[in-house]
């Protein structure tokens, strides 16, 4: 397939504008993807706004976006578990293979990783991308190519979930209710984890949890976090803590109401990198300290999840924007923090 297409470029600090340019063309073993929904992850906000994350540094112009679904519509000579036709979810990191984590199963550590939308790899905000068919997953029937883009941020959660050795008859805490929160508090339960708490200062992110059924929120301007857990515990702690926020102040008062034994596992990026942390309290209780990095081997996972009805996913969504308004929807997604939970792109 020849032609144009259309692509959403950020020209600079919170600027979007749509150029055209060409449709890409498979190699061998990739296939050419009809884009139909992509999400807005917290990722592309910072962007956004900021121009970087750390040591990655956008050159302008750039392509955000990395949360995808769509329709194949070529494959290359090589391709053989995929054909036109089939709707398929994208995990966006394409890895070497070759490195000691590829090899040893760890493929999300791979130092040469070319993931969408990580500087300077553009990402899927256009109408097509091409994709190694290894990397596209066959969606069922009853899973939409909207719920097919929120794969990506659903494998986060359930890769935070299974290192924190969530099973039935743990308890749990997430701390913040933003996309990742959602998801993480989504994989618990489904992963056999009854009672889940989560943590925010943000009301309406609050009222987002309560309706995917969370056990309990807690604001926590409002109300303290370790008598709050301790009253809905009966003084026991939590098994396991998933923090999503990045907050000094929320890891910290995590330590505190983990029970001895206890895991933490560090999902949220501190917006400084550092963290000062109560050590000497983790060391008394003989706590777990984990960290994750995106994830790995669970893109097959999430999407029998969602096809059994174990992962409601389509429900974090809070707004839906068209293509043509994507400068608006990401305008409005980093200024109305407590509207919009999670937003999405109808491309195609």
């Amino acid at each position: 397939m020849t032609g144009k297409m259309k692509a959403a470029i950020m020209p600079s600090l919170r600027k979007m504008e749509i150029i055209e340019k060409d449709i890409p063309i498979p190699k061998n073993n990739e296939v050419l993807v009809k884009l139909e929904y992509a999400g807005i992850c917290g990722s592309d906000l910072h962007y956004y706004e900021n121009g970087r994350i750390g040591k990655n540094i956008v050159n302008y112009p750039f392509i955000l976006g990395h949360e995808c679904a769509g329709e194949v519509i070529e494959t290359g000579s090589g391709v053989k578990n995929l054909k036109p036709g089939d709707r398929v979810a994208l995990e966006p990191g394409k890895t070497c293979g070759k490195c000691f984590y590829c090899r040893s199963g760890k493929y999300n550590l791979c130092q040469d990783v070319i993931f969408y939308a990580t500087p300077p790899v553009d990402g899927i905000f256009q109408e097509f991308t091409v994709h190694p068919a290894d990397l596209c997953f066959k969606l069922p029937s009853n899973v939409s190519t909207m719920e097919g883009a929120l794969i990506e941020p659903l494998a986060v959660g359930f890769h935070a979930a299974l290192t924190g050795n969530a099973k039935l008859g743990k308890t749990a805490l997430v701390c913040g209710s933003g996309c990742i929160g959602l998801v993480s508090m989504l994989s618990l339960k489904a992963l056999g984890i009854s009672a889940v708490f989560i943590s925010d200062i943000v009301p309406g992110r609050l009222e987002k949890a309560k309706i995917l059924g969370v056990t309990q929120t807690i604001n926590v301007k409002e109300q303290n976090l370790e008598k709050a857990i301790n009253d809905h515990t009966g003084g026991e702690g939590v098994d396991l803590v998933i923090e999503t926020s990045g907050a000094e102040s929320s890891a910290s008062s995590a330590i505190s109401v983990l029970k001895k034994g206890g895991i933490l596992v560090l999902v949220g990026y501190s917006s400084s990198g550092m963290m000062n942390l109560p050590i000497d309290i983790a060391m008394r209780k003989e706590l777990e300290i984990k960290t994750i990095f995106r994830y790995r081997h669970i893109f097959p996972m999430a999407i029998e999840a969602v096809e059994q009805g174990r992962v409601k996913i389509k429900e974090i969504v809070t707004n839906t924007f068209d293509f043509s308004n994507i400068g608006d929807a990401m305008e409005k997604s980093l200024l109305d923090k407590e509207g919009i939970v999670k937003a999405v792109i109808k491309i195609g």
